[in-house]
């Protein structure tokens, strides 16, 4: 049914008509207040199109209007991709009538797949599946960070794209050119063509089933639906939907096209160093990840960390001596249980899950969750943090092939077995570092907030006694000189 804004009276006494009417005017123009975030505007979705007994104006309350001149990764431009006009109005008119008779299907079960998809913004779902996947799969560091990365600029990619038709075509929706049309959700505040949700989907299914082939049918099918949920609610026309799946898919082949050829496919075939400071391992974890094609990073090298202390030190005696004397028992007591549990937490976690709900805990707080593109940015710009924090951190591991603690002192005992790859930096610390300089400048109420759990991420990896301070501190600054090579593009990507 039609969403009201407003509040609606069966009969209104003639002596009270003009406070009422104020009253009503005021009300719709509190709900149609602006949601700022880094400086741009995350607008309230419309609610409806009327206010007490007048239709509603929202000249400025549109989302992102200029979102389709941002700055891309992939693309060219939002203007790459050229999306042909929408359907004239009597196709419209026939589309209009599919929508009605497509509105007897709203039963439960179709309800439960529109309030599915519309749960917060277009990305949120597809993240959720490329997570799914992820920890279903068991993939960490360093392939996860890229897939996320991958999945996250198509998305955003394509609803810059998007973005560019809206605003050219201005395509009205579907209840807007005709009433009697009922919708499940409110209208958004953004032209109807073509579908954001159907762009997301189409963009984020077609990356999504090149990293998990086995799931490519399950990824279509999801699109498909996703795209569904839009007709079934009354706020999309079919043509925006097929526009939108197939813009994303087209991105998503750009995207794809670059993966094919990023560097994570080669061999290592050199050799592991020997000597009395040099990691001691077999099969290490991909050696040749700091030479994989980065985002924002001119290489893996750019902020590479000086070398390590050397293990014969006094430097290195004393941190040594810190990671040995830290107390650590199991089963913990007293003031070490906080640090023995905060270091198998990380272990457990890793640098994936943590940051990335916070990312969208973060969309949802600060009101991005009705503003596809402004939602899309975040996740792209984080993931490309983490991802090339990783690469940036893989470069020095294996530049230095720098010895574990327990290997340098046997007679040190970790909390839990170490990764399977050298000692400095911390990957904990680059990687966590890089997400929490992102979200902070990205939200920056909650600045203080991520780089205290971005330390804690860092410190867990000593407590756990599987590093050096030295490997924390090169970690978060190397952390932070990638994240601000991205802050730096981001504040010059048009969305201010």
């Amino acid at each position: 049914m039609k969403h009201v804004n407003g509040t609606t009276r069966s009969s209104t006494p003639k002596s009270t008509l003009r406070f009422v009417l104020l009253l009503s005017l005021l009300l719709c123009a509190l709900a149609q207040q602006s949601v700022w975030s880094q400086g741009g505007a995350a607008s309230a979705r419309d609610n409806g199109r009327i206010c007490g007994f007048f239709p509603c104006a929202h000249p400025d309350a549109q989302i992102e209007p200029k979102a389709g001149k941002w700055k891309t990764w992939v693309l060219s431009s939002g203007n790459q991709l050229k999306l042909p006009p929408p359907p004239n109005r009597r196709a419209t008119e026939e589309e209009i009538g599919f929508l009605k008779h497509l509105s007897s299907e709203r039963d439960a079960a179709a309800l439960d797949l529109i309030n599915f998809w519309d749960a917060g913004s277009p990305s949120h779902r597809w993240n959720e599946f490329a997570i799914d996947r992820i920890l279903k799969n068991n993939i960490g560091n360093p392939r996860a960070p890229r897939i996320l990365s991958y999945v996250h600029v198509a998305i955003y990619d394509a609803m810059v794209s998007a973005w560019r038709w809206k605003y050219f075509y201005k395509r009205a929706s579907p209840s807007e050119l005709n009433r009697s049309l009922t919708t499940v959700l409110p209208e958004p505040n953004s032209p109807s063509y073509p579908s954001e949700h159907a762009v997301a989907a189409g963009a984020a299914s077609a990356v999504l089933a090149f990293f998990f082939p086995t799931d490519a049918e399950l990824f279509k099918a999801k699109a498909e639906e996703a795209g569904r949920s839009r007709l079934l609610a009354g706020v999309n026309y079919p043509s925006d939907v097929a526009a939108g799946l197939e813009l994303g898919r087209a991105v998503a082949a750009l995207v794809i096209e670059r993966a094919r050829t990023d560097g994570s496919d080669a061999v290592f075939t050199g050799t592991i160093p020997t000597g009395p400071c040099a990691w001691r391992g077999t099969n290490p974890l991909d050696p040749t990840a700091g030479n994989w094609r980065p985002w924002a990073l001119t290489s893996g090298s750019q902020f590479r960390p000086g070398p390590p202390p050397a293990c014969d030190s006094a430097q290195m005696a004393t941190e040594v001596a810190e990671v040995k004397n830290f107390p650590r028992a199991i089963p913990a007591a007293g003031t070490t249980f906080a640090a023995t549990r905060l270091a198998f937490f990380w272990q457990g976690v890793g640098t994936i899950k943590p940051w990335n709900d916070l990312t969208g805990q973060k969309i949802s707080e600060y009101r991005l969750d009705h503003n596809p593109p402004r939602a899309a940015r975040v996740y792209a710009l984080v993931h490309i943090a983490y991802y090339d924090a990783l690469i940036a951190c893989f470069d020095a591991k294996y530049t230095y092939w720098a010895i574990r603690p327990n290997q340098l002192d046997p007679s040190i005992t970790p909390l839990f077995p170490n990764p399977n790859h050298p000692s400095y930096p911390s990957a904990h610390a680059s990687l966590s570092g890089a997400q929490a300089a992102m979200l902070a400048y990205l939200f920056p109420r909650d600045a203080e907030f991520f780089k205290s759990l971005a330390n804690e991420a860092s410190e867990s990896r000593l407590w756990a006694g599987i590093h050096y301070r030295s490997d924390l501190a090169a970690g978060l600054a190397q952390a932070e000189a990638v994240a601000g090579l991205i802050i730096e593009r981001a504040e010059s990507d048009g969305s201010q």
